[in-house]
């Protein structure tokens, strides 16, 4: 679109106002794009002043890109969107101030944000610019930023991108500079970017088949001879069949890999909503959003009883949940979040273990450095899946960026990171991967199914069972059923329910927390007897999340700023069996809380989510008093 400064809707006001509502963080800058300023709207426009925003982001990207190269060279950029209505206006902006910052552009088209990332690796561009807003409602949409390393911009980076943004957006001449940056762009280059899309999408495409491909079988890892998974998979699908069920609620993946891959597999896929721009029901792909999946599924396996697994990916597809049919209930039903990171886990350390990339002496203690990268409020249950495979979980802030450099931290120390990712938002990142991706959760289960014992090479399942002190679970005609009860049981809050949102006043987070702090220790005091008697918790231990950084044991709470802060609680072993933990959104205007308690009881995760509201609450009215 072009861009005219004498535009009434252009001025300094509304482009200050539109500046306020975004919110830049690592993860992504993200906003209201539709023109009507409508959340939840499904116009295609965009307001001037966000082609100025645009625009500017463009520029500051290219001038990244710029150095780090030999003068002269022009940086090439990769361009990718989801399918929310105001994408395409927002890529003929972005490609505009790419083209006119000098910078070299492919554009994918539709692509998923997985897709755009794999194909950064292989195409070797200098960076990718991925037009989204990943779960936020349909008419909000953003920015995603990475270099060809397949990730987004890593924190540090991101800051300092964000800076430069703000900056430039801080100069008197702003509007008229970036007007003049998307007028520039002539129509014969920009021509030659469009028709080049098709070729483009294709390449993407192949590139992020092989790459998926390449992941599910492990090649990142040591070099063995007992490889063939993709092979293994096969020949065990052949003999006993599984089908699946995709809502795409009119994402990108509908347009991406899923089917041919699957296929490949053995895997025969039923798919719902599957034409780009779909969008039937709310994009973050928890609670309500899960229904028409579960349905579907229940609807497929009537006429097709090998159906036991069902997804729903958000509108960029870097993260999904599922739905399965249970066995024991001999119905469909949703899985928590937390339970599909869980799962994911227990298949990726057993592929370890499978492999021979993780070795056991004769006491069973592990002779490889292994560990599980995960955000903050991921649950203690992957703490007691890591200890079955004697393998080590490490913490960052929430932000999958945060949780990518610390697995890159980590291998960089001689560590074996194969997963890692946000346990409270589901999904997983598979190494050599560096975004979520429910192709790869969906691989995971499809492993853990089918790479059953043969001979005396146990399967996925009963490598778990073992080493989980669980000989008992494992059968041979073994269910998903069966391997989600041998899972530890934990009660989660839910990272979208209505419990774990809230609306704080108080701008200064690391107040907040000092404010919580005194309101803790004195309800500590008066329920510390209770807590003992009755879930046997004798002490409790702060930590702070800032980054890719764990601070435990901090005597200070506002120590953890706007990043996360978890108070662990502990039994008389000194081994934490419950925590609750608080953050404010860095892409959404809430503050979330959550409480985490070992066991199935549900009674016991409302009384700590509860109680953690009731002291947030009280520290937020106390601090904005």
């Amino acid at each position: 679109m072009s861009c005219s400064p004498d535009d009434p809707r252009l001025n300094d006001a509304l482009l200050d106002k539109a500046l306020g509502d975004l919110i830049l963080s690592a993860s992504g800058w993200r906003g209201i794009f539709a023109a009507d300023g409508d959340g939840e709207s499904a116009v295609p426009d965009i307001a001037p002043v966000h082609g100025i925003i645009l625009a500017a982001a463009a520029l500051v990207f290219a001038k990244r890109l710029t150095r780090d190269l030999p003068p002269g060279t022009a940086p090439a950029v990769i361009v990718g969107m989801d399918t929310r209505p105001t994408g395409p206006a927002m890529v003929d902006t972005v490609i505009r101030g790419l083209l006119a910052s000098g910078a070299a552009v492919r554009f994918a088209g539709v692509t998923a944000a997985p897709e755009i990332m794999a194909f950064a690796r292989t195409a070797k561009p200098f960076g990718f610019v991925y037009i989204s807003a990943s779960h936020n409602p349909i008419g909000h949409n953003g920015l995603k930023f990475g270099l060809n390393d397949g990730g987004v911009l890593p924190g540090p980076e991101a800051l300092s991108l964000i800076e430069g943004f703000r900056r430039l957006m801080g100069q008197g001449d702003r509007i008229a500079r970036m007007a003049g940056l998307i007028n520039a762009a002539g129509p014969e280059a920009l021509g030659e970017v469009y028709a080049g899309s098709e070729q483009v999408k294709k390449e993407a495409y192949a590139a992020y088949l092989n790459f998926t491909r390449e992941l599910a079988e492990g090649t990142g890892e040591r070099a063995h001879p007992r490889g063939g998974i993709l092979g293994r998979i096969s020949r065990s699908l052949a003999a006993r069949p599984l089908s699946a069920a995709a809502d795409f609620n009119g994402s990108a993946r509908t347009v991406s890999i899923d089917g041919e891959l699957l296929a490949g597999l053995g895997v025969k896929l039923y798919a719902m909503n599957d034409k780009p721009g779909q969008i039937v029901h709310r994009i973050v792909p928890e609670g309500e959003s899960l229904e028409p999946c579960r349905l579907f599924l229940e609807q497929v396996h009537a006429a097709d009883p090998s159906a036991i697994l069902g997804y729903v990916p958000d509108c960029d597809g870097d993260r999904g949940n599922l739905v399965i049919w249970d066995e024991g209930g001999k119905r469909p039903r949703a899985l928590e979040a937390q339970e599909v990171f869980a799962l994911a886990c227990v298949s990726e350390l057993a592929h370890l273990v499978w492999t021979g990339d993780l070795r056991y002496d004769d006491q069973g203690r592990a002779l490889d450095k292994a560990a599980v990268a995960v955000n903050d409020p991921t649950s203690l249950r992957v703490d007691r899946i890591a200890r079955a495979f004697d393998v080590e979980v490490f913490r960052a802030e929430v932000g999958e960026a945060n949780v990518v450099g610390l697995a890159r931290k980590l291998r960089e120390q001689g560590y074996r990171v194969r997963i890692l990712g946000e346990g409270s938002a589901g999904g997983n990142i598979t190494h050599p991967a560096a975004v979520r991706d429910p192709i790869n959760t969906m691989l995971s289960l499809i492993k853990l199914l089918a790479i059953r014992s043969e001979g005396d090479r146990k399967g996925f399942f009963e490598i778990w069972s073992s080493l989980s002190g669980q000989t008992g679970a494992y059968r041979p005609d073994f269910t998903l059923a069966d391997v989600i009860a041998s899972l530890p049981a934990f009660a989660t809050t839910g990272t979208y329910s209505p419990e774990a949102l809230l609306q704080v006043k108080t701008a200064d987070h690391g107040l907040l927390k000092s404010r919580y702090q005194g309101i803790f220790l004195r309800e500590w005091e008066e329920q510390k007897g209770a807590l003992r008697n009755r879930y046997g918790i004798t002490g409790w231990e702060a930590a702070a999340y800032t980054g890719m950084e764990e601070k435990r044991g901090i005597a200070d709470f506002s120590a953890a700023g706007r990043g996360g802060l978890k108070i662990s609680f502990l039994n008389q072993e000194g081994r934490s069996t419950a925590c609750i933990w608080m953050r404010g959104s860095a892409t959404e205007p809430v503050f979330r809380v959550m409480a985490d308690v070992e066991g199935a009881d549900r009674e016991a995760e409302r009384f700590f989510i509860n109680w953690q509201r009731r002291m947030v609450g009280e520290a937020d009215n106390y601090a904005g008093a």
